[in-house]
């Protein structure tokens, strides 16, 4: 297979890729064209233009896989702002949080979810109602397709840290536009397929669904669903080829029932935001006979990493694969030096996938954003994932740890700082510490460990309901009248993990 084009357009000309004639957009309210979407982003431009917002300010957009949601993204930069997907999940705290991080200037979104705030919560940003954004998108004329550097920054995508509130990382066209391709390259989209989007748009991996079908011609269909059984039958009535999930989802949808035939258009599954066990990748097998399963690593940072050759899923079943198209993926020891076969060490990711670093947060980005090693093929600034992996005799990567705390749960990246404050901030838990304990169908569920008034957990339960979405609410809560320390008088939050067999 031939490597495909390493050179990168401005994002708003995805549209442009696709035969214009062919359906782009499959939503229950209509279906667009390439040609129609292309429209559509251009009149959505004009009117975010039309506001007088200066070149580079931020936008955000907090819907659900709306037609405007979709189209946003390179809308925005057609504009010449930067977008922030927010995920539809969060609530009012984590809205406000993002709004005032980023600086964002204008909200689009519902005038549902616009009730919900609360005064101070857009930091002055002013609110586009979505039927104002229908209305607009249906108009005339609009922008002309932009001419947009590739290290022009594109979008911030906010993702959680181990420590501290959500994090924005900073993408550039170059970014989403070579990630576009590559994934549409290794995973051999085609103009024939159709994509069902079932994962947040707010995600790498979500808003990836749609530039890499674009990219490749293809259709997508965005779904939102509230049980297994919803996907079952959007995969049946779309004749969808191609599903992306995490691995909380594939086990539910090969425990659903599949009516005969259902499935038998899927060609190809996607995983990403946890490994697959070899049971549940010979249970998706079973359920989708003629879908090749596609494992894969990454991190927003990066955005993908790595992917296993579906023809090699059989015999090694527990890798990571290989480096996708434009990565430099090296496994770098203590010393920085190259780590032999089996030996572990840190994954760094180096290339033009790399992200241009945290929004405003000089700290945090020269802790993850670094010079790559002097042998690196790419050389320039790489990003230490803090993950340790091995590579075998043949160069293919296995995951060792996770160096961080993260949580890991139904395919989200959890601080356990965020629960941790919200959860003081009930008024009855004076210390807390979370933190992720296994879980077969979650990948990790959350376990609480407070010191506080036990008595009052209902009303801890209660505020933690109201303040954090469901992905975040603990399975656990456990209290203590003291929590364990170390020498220096702080948390002892290892020996708190360790009470519990992962």
């Amino acid at each position: 297979m031939e490597e495909p084009d390493p050179i990168p357009c401005p994002l708003d000309h995805l549209f442009l890729r696709g035969t214009p004639d062919a359906p782009a957009l499959v939503t229950k309210a209509a279906t667009l064209s390439y040609s129609e979407c292309e429209r559509a982003v251009a009149a959505l431009a004009a009117a975010l233009k039309a506001r007088g917002l200066a070149t580079g300010a931020r936008v955000a957009t907090w819907l659900p896989k709306t037609i405007e949601a979709c189209l946003m993204p390179l809308a925005a930069v057609r504009a010449g702002l930067v977008h922030i997907p927010v995920n539809p999940v969060l609530r009012r705290a984590q809205v406000a949080h993002i709004m005032a991080d980023s600086g964002a200037e204008l909200l689009l979104t519902s005038a549902g979810r616009a009730a919900t705030l609360e005064a101070g919560d857009l930091s002055g940003a002013v609110i586009w109602l979505e039927d104002d954004a229908v209305a607009a998108r249906g108009r005339g004329d609009g922008l002309a397709p932009s001419g947009a550097g590739p290290d022009q920054l594109a979008a911030i995508l906010y993702t959680s840290g181990s420590t501290g509130r959500p994090k924005g990382v900073m993408l550039s066209h170059a970014n989403l536009w070579l990630g576009a391709i590559s994934v549409a390259h290794y995973l051999q989209l085609a103009p024939e397929d159709r994509t069902l989007a079932v994962l947040p748009l707010g995600f790498d991996y979500g808003q990836n669904q749609l530039f890499s079908t674009w990219a490749a011609g293809g259709a997508v269909v965005p779904f939102d669903y509230l049980v297994p059984r919803d996907v079952v039958r959007a995969v049946e009535r779309a004749l969808i080829t191609t599903l992306a999930a995490v691995p909380p989802l594939w086990l539910q949808l090969v425990e659903s029932e599949w009516p005969e035939g259902a499935a038998a258009s899927v060609r190809r599954l996607t995983n990403s935001g946890g490994a697959l066990t070899p049971a549940l990748i010979n249970r998706m097998r079973a359920t989708f006979p003629n879908a090749d399963v596609y494992p894969m690593y990454g991190l927003t940072e990066a955005f993908r990493s790595t992917y296993l050759d579906p023809a090699l899923v059989a015999t090694h079943p527990t890798s990571m694969g290989k480096a996708i198209p434009f990565a430099e993926i090296m496994v770098v020891q203590d010393d920085g030096s190259e780590a032999q076969v089996n030996q572990p060490g840190e994954l760094v990711h180096a290339g033009p996938l790399v992200a241009q670093g945290y929004w405003q947060d000089e700290q945090r980005t020269a802790e993850r954003f670094r010079d790559a090693p002097p042998w690196s093929r790419y050389g320039g600034t790489a990003v230490w994932s803090g993950d340790t992996v091995k590579r075998d005799a043949g160069g293919l990567l296995y995951f060792v740890g996770r160096e961080d705390e993260m949580i890991k749960t139904s395919g989200h990246r959890v601080s356990p700082l965020e629960i941790e404050e919200a959860a003081m901030f009930s008024g009855v838990v004076a210390e807390a510490v979370a933190h992720g304990i296994y879980d077969e169908r979650l990948g990790q569920a959350i376990r609480l460990v407070a010191r506080g008034d036990a008595g009052k957990e209902a009303i801890l339960l209660a505020h933690l309901k109201v303040e954090l979405p469901g992905h975040m609410q603990p399975r656990v809560v456990e209290w203590r009248d003291e929590l364990p320390r170390n020498a220096n008088g702080k948390i002892d939050r290892a020996a708190i993990r360790a009470e519990v067999v992962q």
